[in-house]
């Protein structure tokens, strides 16, 4: 009698938790992009698509790398009910938010059924922006801001062709292109006087100590001073120890380009400043040379002076606490940021020289 009522107790559960719910699951997220550290909230809806009640749910969503329970009241026939959570962000990167997952089980706790539902979206968290000024660079000066010193003459060069809109200068129509395609088209051009960021990114994990935090502190202000000229409409060019990130030419939309490849930065071992100068100096110069690090060997970062003729401008930050105990840095002048309030501290004082 008692193995009779274990199997039947077995085969209850079996048939508690076989049928399929039938649920419907929407999902939004808001925001879709957030800064590292800001609220982020996952929105889910639940629609009851049978003709019969459901009792209390409770159902699991995967968040990143962590999950989050939540227990949803009992659900109308034909009806919904939503159910708000905030998501993980305090690390950059990509947080993939789903499937969710209904987790069904008997009373007696016999049988257990996981069944996914919905699909995934994802949230990306983006590196923090500080206020950062620009740094003047040459010796011109400009009503609209800073100009370069090594741009080629003739300021005004070429960029693109597109469509005329009302207001363009009639004398930039180019007759050609619009013959060929049917509509008035305009050249668009651009001031090359404008100056250049270059940003290189130290990614190397032996710089950081192994230090989180640091290296999260040094994304973050790769992507303030990028965001920063890239704002302004000025081109910006990021590399780091494993190769180039990013180049934009300067446009309203550069800030948001800039956040959404530096959200996805990693560490990765291998490469050199060494080998990053080497590339810099087969590329284009002028404007300002930024190099963001940690604690790395000042001899190392000292390479940089080489390339002094072929900037206007050259800075170096270190990022984290280790890097107060660096030592020095053989004359090049160095921000030193072990917070978020000592880099914009000492970037002000550098952009005030």
């Amino acid at each position: 009698m008692l193995a009779t009522g274990c199997a039947l107790a077995v085969l209850a559960g079996l048939a508690w938790t076989l049928p399929s719910a039938p649920l419907r699951v929407l999902r939004e997220i808001a925001p879709t992009r957030v800064p590292r550290g800001d609220p982020a909230v996952s929105v889910v809806t639940l629609v009851n698509t049978a003709r019969r009640r459901r009792g209390r749910l409770h159902v699991v969503d995967v968040c990143g790398s962590g999950t989050v329970d939540v227990d949803v009241p009992d659900l109308p026939a034909r009806g919904r009910r939503t159910v708000t959570y905030r998501l993980p962000t305090d690390r950059r990167g990509e947080i993939a938010a789903g499937p969710l997952r209904l987790v069904r089980a008997d009373p007696l706790g016999m049988a257990r059924r996981v069944q996914p539902c919905g699909g995934r979206e994802i949230l990306l968290v983006r590196p923090r922006v500080h206020a950062l000024p620009m740094l003047a660079v040459g010796r011109a000066r400009h009503l609209e801001g800073s100009v370069s010193d090594t741009a080629p003459s003739g300021t005004v060069t070429f960029r693109a062709l597109r469509e005329y809109v009302p207001g363009d200068d009639l004398r930039h129509i180019h007759w050609r292109s619009s013959a060929r395609m049917g509509t008035l088209m305009t050249r668009e051009l651009v001031d090359a006087s404008r100056p250049r960021t270059t940003i290189v990114l130290d990614v190397r994990p032996e710089v950081y100590g192994g230090d989180g935090d640091a290296f999260e502190l040094a994304v973050d202000t790769t992507a303030s001073i990028a965001v920063a000229a890239g704002r302004r409409s000025f081109p910006v060019r990021v590399l780091s120890t494993a190769g180039p990130l990013l180049e934009t030419r300067g446009g309203p939309a550069d800030a948001g380009v800039l956040l959404d490849r530096l959200a996805l930065v990693t560490l990765q071992p291998g490469g050199t400043l060494t080998g990053a100068f080497a590339a810099l100096r087969r590329s284009r110069a002028g404007g300002v040379l930024v190099v963001v690090t940690g604690a790395a060997d000042p001899a190392e970062l000292g390479r940089v002076l080489a390339l002094r003729a072929r900037f206007d401008r050259v800075v170096a930050v270190r990022a984290g606490t280790g890097a107060d105990a660096a030592g020095s840095d053989g004359g090049l002048g160095v921000v030193r940021a072990a917070t978020p309030e000592a880099l914009v501290a000492g970037w002000h004082r550098e952009a005030a020289r």
